[in-house]
Formats: C-alpha cells, structure tokens, sequence
C-alpha cells in the first residue's frame, strides 16, 4: 500500500512520511531507518554533542568561528560525517537541515561548504536529494554559487520551514522548491504567531494550490496523515513521533517521557531563536516567554552589551540545557517535544510506525470517499 503525490514523485519514496529536523541533536540512525522503512530521513543541524567537553573560556576571545571549535562546536565537520555514514548504511535518499538564523555563526559556512562536499561525492550527490533550510531566511542558501552548481547537477531540491503565512510568502518568493508547512503544536522553535498546523495549513494551501508542501507540527497518526493530504499537503513530517521510537538515537529517558504524556505537558518559552515547544519540567518551567520578535532582538541585545565572559556562559549554560537532555536529564534540561506526545502511548520500530500510519490513513481516506453520495 502506498500514497502517490506530488511529494513522493518529487523524491522517489514509497511513503511520504519525512522525519522533521530536530536540531540541536544527532538524528543519523534515525534519518537513516526513516529512510529505510520508504519514507526520507533529514539529518538534524547538529552541534550539541560537540559541545559536551564546553570549558570555560577567559574574557580574551570573540564568539566567532574560531571560538566555537575551541568550545567543540564544528557543525560543518558534524555534517559531513552523519552523510557519510548515512550512505554507508542505506542506499535510499535523505536530506539535511541547516538553520539559517542570524545567531547560527556557522550558517553561511554550511550553505557554502556543503553543497561543495555533496558534489565532490558521487553516492551522496546521488542520495541527498533534500536540503530543508529553517529557522531564518530562505535565501541564504539559493544565493550559495556552491548550491547553485549543485542544483545544475543533481536532483536535489530546497525546501524551507514556513510557520506562518507571511513566511510562505516569503519562501515562494525566494524560489523554493516547496516548503514545510509546521503549526504551533509542534516541538522546537516556533513563530511568534502561534497558528495551528490545522489553521496555517489552509491557509497556505489556499493561496499556494499547486505548491509542494509537507505537513508539520501535530502529526503522530494515520488520521493525522490523512487529514494532511486531504488539506492538500502531499507529505507529513514528524519529530516527537519519531522520537518516541526504537531507532531514534535519543536516550531511554528522554523517550520515555512520551508515552504517559498528555497533549497539555508541553509550554512555549523563550528559546535561542525565539519561542520554543518544551517539555513541562524544571527547565522549561522557570524560563519565561518573550511576547514578539521586537522583545527578542531587545534581548539578544541585551545579551551582546554583557562582558564577553558572561556572554559565553550563558552560551554555555544554553548548550548545556540540550546536552543534558539528550544525555537523559529529563528533569533540568531542555526537553523539545510538541503537543503530540498526547496521542502516542508506545515506543516502536520506524518501520512499524511508518507501516501503521500508511495503512489507517489508506482505511479512513477510503471511508471518507464512501460516504460521497
């Protein structure tokens, strides 16, 4: 059983269930099983595991480039590595993330140097065939010279993640190939408008008919998938669902956390980039929730007028919060999860998960064409 749409006629999958970017953590097995199983896995923007041996730094350094390898930070290095194992362990596509923030030092660096590395390997360019840029602007990476020499050479397409409709106008006029269409229910950062997957997603399909959407931010269930593609979307992407699985790289603890959940235990606070999806714990409940864009540059300012060893603690303490949570400190660190972990009550295999989903969305869509008179 299988879902033909636009989505997966663009990358040649048998499914069209995509694994959502969930940066700052390793996702390699997971982008690998989710690829495997005929759907397509994304590496995440990675950076927290490199930032697990952190020390202090005196007040004599700049945060730049230079710094933030000497804080074990190489997001470029990260990258090359998690492609290089993904083809040696599937033959199926995949894409990547990058965030292009303005506070993501490394983000030009990346949309330069890895087009660069894809072409120069001939399995990878055959298949990494989606390049998800999020969290920032859709144009830094079309304007990379090395992405544009890619796209001349390969079938690789770029989406960006659109949370809001006035930033899927934004993406369609930077010439995307299509866009990730994610709600605020949804885990990790946010927009300030906090529009629901099923509101935001009418919305854009409504003025973009015919362009190559993915669904994300709530999904988690055949039923979700369905309602997905009958709102014009032609694929789902997940994150807390897959999470919540045996393949996914993140620790027992932090997996578990998902199954006795309900919808109500995650809260929207002040994150790196703006509002965040986290987790109801110690960590997220004594971190406060900037109201609009305008009240979060105030901060990030008020943060370049520290001295610069204050500056790179709270880096630090930032970095930290992630990395205790992936490691299993599920009480004090910074647990990203979205609204969905009320509708997931097991752990299982991508494969099962991916199978289970495809087969009650193909039940409930013919059921819902039955009842057409």
């Amino acid at each position: 059983m299988t879902f033909e749409t636009n989505i997966t006629k663009m990358f040649g999958i048998k499914h069209p269930i995509f694994s959502a970017a969930m940066g700052p953590f390793y996702t390699t097995d997971l982008c690998v099983a989710v690829s495997e199983a005929g759907g397509l896995g994304v590496l995440s923007h990675t950076s927290i595991e490199r930032g697990a041996n952190i020390g202090k730094e005196t007040t004599d350094v700049q945060i730049d480039e230079s710094t933030m390898r000497r804080m074990g930070i190489d997001v470029v290095a990260a990258m090359k590595k998690n492609m290089e194992y993904v083809v040696e362990h599937t033959d199926k596509p995949f894409g990547f993330n990058i965030r292009t923030s303005r506070n993501e030092i490394q983000a030009p660096k990346m949309c330069e140097e890895i087009p660069k590395f894809i072409m120069e390997n001939q399995r990878i360019r055959d298949q990494c065939i989606y390049a998800l840029t999020s969290a920032g602007s859709s144009k830094i990476l079309p304007a990379s010279k090395t992405f544009q020499e890619l796209k001349k050479k390969s079938e690789i397409k770029h989406f960006h993640v659109a949370p809001a409709l006035w930033l899927a106008d934004k993406c369609v006029d930077s010439g995307v190939d299509g866009m990730v269409v994610t709600g605020g229910e949804g885990g990790g950062h946010q927009s300030y408008e906090k529009v629901a997957t099923l509101i935001l997603l009418q919305q854009v399909h409504k003025k973009y008919p015919d362009f190559p959407i993915i669904a994300c931010g709530g999904f988690a269930t055949g039923a979700g998938l369905a309602a997905a593609l009958a709102m014009g979307a032609g694929g789902i992407a997940m994150g807390s669902r897959f999470i919540a699985s045996e393949d996914s790289e993140f620790h027992e603890n932090y997996k578990n956390v998902v199954p006795p959940a309900k919808a109500s235990d995650t809260i929207l606070v002040t994150g790196a980039l703006g509002p965040i999806r986290l987790w109801k714990n110690e960590y997220s409940l004594h971190h406060g929730l900037v109201a609009d864009k305008e009240a979060k540059m105030a901060e990030e300012q008020a943060l370049r007028t520290m001295s610069r060893e204050d500056y790179i603690k709270e880096l630090i303490e930032s970095s930290n919060a992630y990395l205790a949570a992936y490691r299993g400190d599920t009480n004090s660190g910074a647990v990203l999860l979205g609204q969905s972990i009320g509708i997931i009550d097991k752990i299982e295999s991508v494969s099962k998960i991916i199978n289970d989903m495809v087969s009650e969305a193909e039940t409930l869509l013919k059921s819902a064409v039955g009842r057409i008179k």
